[in-house]
């Protein structure tokens, strides 16, 4: 057992504790996957991170990610959140202006120049079509009707999502969330356009993660996907601004920028609102 630096911190809300939170352990050298595991599942926060020293040299540090019951290979508010708690914590980047955060996917850089503002570029994405009995359950349990619906794709970029892009924003809120759960149902996306000339551009939802709950507040990687999905389809013309966990209560705000060479970034701003100690 030994005592270690604690960091919670709450990230993609321009306001401090209406953004998703993270708990990050920044000293994590020597913590076995089990005590890991155990820890992530004792706060139940959606993830909890653990920082340690990297295997690629060209990294800046190493996180790994867990939700309260699975560890996964990415995730976007604990890559902003892990990234702003190790610079907090006095951290130093090789490249000036970027952190290299060495993940499950490998490499993730971070544009930090923005700072309380960091961006990740989003990874790689699988598209594919989604199974269509599947939809078709989804849509069952959900109520979403035909007509509501203009698109779906099954994307992955690490974990896997099942998207439905609907009409407008009031039939991505009107969907219960409670009738849906992990691991029945798999990480289903909503996502809907404001009408133009709105500050928001879209409203994104995540039901059925993986972290038990029934929706989740705000979740980069799920925004990541999109965006690669609809660069993928020509869509992807300017920089847009999303609103996610309006339906619980927060005020969830990520930016999702195009770069050059089809490069996209994902933002959002972090805030640290605890700092302590933990005995693992």
């Amino acid at each position: 057992m030994k005592t270690r630096r604690l960091i919670q911190c709450d990230v993609f809300s321009p306001i401090p504790l209406q953004g998703n939170g993270l708990a990050v352990v920044v000293d994590a050298d020597g913590i076995s996957d089990e005590q890991m595991q155990r820890f992530a599942t004792w706060t139940n926060l959606a993830e909890t991170t653990f920082l340690l020293s990297p295997n690629d040299p060209s990294a800046d540090y190493r996180v790994r990610i867990f939700s309260p019951v699975q560890e996964m290979q990415f995730a976007g508010h604990p890559t902003l959140g892990s990234c702003a708690s190790w610079l907090h914590s006095g951290g130093k980047p090789k490249v000036s202006g970027t952190v290299r955060q060495e993940c499950g996917l490998g490499i993730v850089d971070i544009d930090i120049t923005q700072a309380p503002t960091l961006s990740f570029v989003a990874p790689p994405t699988t598209i594919n079509k989604m199974d269509s009995a599947y939809q078709r359950e989804i849509m069952h349990v959900l109520d979403i009707s035909d007509d509501a619906v203009v698109h779906t794709a099954e994307l992955s970029n690490g974990p896997t999502w099942q998207l439905f892009e609907l009409k407008n924003v009031a039939q991505v809120l009107a969907v219960d969330s409670s009738k849906v759960r992990w691991p029945n149902y798999k990480r289903i996306g909503l996502f809907a356009p404001y009408p133009e000339g709105n500050e928001i551009d879209f409203e994104v939802r995540l039901v059925a993660p993986s972290g038990g709950m029934s929706e989740d507040p705000i979740t980069g990687s799920l925004n990541a996907a999109i965006a690669k999905w609809m660069q993928a389809s020509g869509r992807l013309k300017k920089s847009y601004l999303v609103a996610q966990g309006t339906s619980i209560g927060r005020l969830g705000r990520v930016m999702v920028k195009p770069g050059q060479d089809d490069v996209v970034w994902v933002g959002g701003q972090v805030h640290i609102v605890i700092e302590g100690h933990v005995t693992i």
